[in-house]
């Protein structure tokens, strides 16, 4: 739910805005390309808790195999930054180790005489040294390091070995695409990056929805009166063009590379939170149309409106892929 900045008066004046930017967000999606950048990775905008980030940053770099980005990907997979997550299969903490393997890899990140796994200052140093590990393992197998490093953390480094690569398990291949992913949600960008070819659909699907009840759990199914809450709205309308989105909007931010707010552009999933220092925070979502507004369901009591992105809560910015979506994790760990 947002916090109240209300601006009114502003469906007449902007729908026939919108159309216009309809159209112009074809155009965009169609004409611009992406060129490749150098440089080393960085981490987006609060993608990564406050809390977690300099560790993240810090031991993302350990070895040539490993960066930020793609340390912080693994995490988000593996836990959610949720530093009390536990599996069912008893794989404990924010990096998930089964209690066997922290025995042989766990070490002491914080040089606080302890190593424990429920502990980031711990956790995260330990993971990043165990793919470190796993990458001189198999360094010597044909294919992709990382995504050998990736597979080896998952079906281990004999696997690796024997199949010369990525093993042909369909579990070890969906994780390495997973985190591969995901990877592009957590890193700065350093060009910018494509428009949305779907951008201007979504646009479509929710201005038909301007002026609905907000319903807090709303989805829009006709039980609930074709009602939505905001992530319910954006959720709606990108399976609207075939993305499907998690229901809720600090799962959406993971869903695409972050443009910054000068390179915003329609059908770009805009947020909102309290804690502009962590992902894990954001409590509102919206869908950008251009012109610093958004489409949005904003609170109990209102309805589906336009309201301005530029308010002291503003977060960032996720310009949403198809890959980037089916990449978030739908079974996190739970504490």
């Amino acid at each position: 739910m947002r916090k109240v900045w209300i601006v009114g008066g502003l469906a007449g004046s902007l729908c026939s805005f919108v159309a216009l930017l309809l159209i112009g967000t074809f155009v965009v999606a169609g004409n611009m390309s992406t060129g490749n950048g150098g440089g080393s990775v960085g981490l987006a905008k609060g993608a990564v808790p406050a809390a977690y980030q300099p560790l993240v940053q810090k031991w993302g770099n350990l070895c040539p195999a490993l960066n930020p980005a793609l340390l912080a990907a693994q995490l988000y997979q593996e836990s959610g930054f949720n530093p009390r997550a536990k599996s069912p299969a008893d794989a404990r903490g924010i990096a998930q180790f089964i209690p066997g393997t922290w025995a042989a890899h766990g070490m002491d990140g914080d040089g606080d005489g302890d190593r424990d796994i429920w502990d980031p200052a711990d956790a995260i140093p330990s993971a990043a040294a165990y793919d470190c590990d796993l990458a001189k393992y198999v360094r010597k197998a044909p294919g992709n390091q990382t995504h050998n490093m990736l597979a080896a953390y998952n079906a281990g480094a004999y696997a690796v070995i024997k199949y010369s690569g990525v093993p042909p398990y369909q579990e070890t291949q969906n994780y390495v695409r997973v985190i591969t992913t995901l990877e592009k949600s957590f890193a700065r960008p350093i060009t910018r990056v494509d428009p949305s070819q779907q951008a201007a659909s979504a646009i479509y699907y929710a201005q038909k929805k301007l002026g609905t009840e907000y319903l807090w759990g709303g989805n829009g199914t006709s039980d609930q009166g074709g009602r939505f809450d905001c992530s319910g709205l954006t959720k709606a309308a990108y399976e609207s063009v075939g993305i499907a989105l998690p229901r809720v909007a600090n799962d959406q931010y993971n869903a695409g590379p972050h443009p910054d707010r000068d390179e915003l552009l329609p059908g770009d999933l805009v947020f909102f939170s309290d804690d502009l220092t962590n992902s894990r925070a954001i409590r509102h979502v919206g869908l950008y149309v251009g012109g610093g507004y958004m489409i949005d369901a904003p609170r109990p009591g209102a309805v589906i409106r336009f309201d301005p992105v530029d308010t002291p809560d503003y977060f960032g910015a996720t310009r949403v892929t198809k890959d980037g979506a089916k990449a978030l994790p739908t079974n996190p760990a739970k504490a």
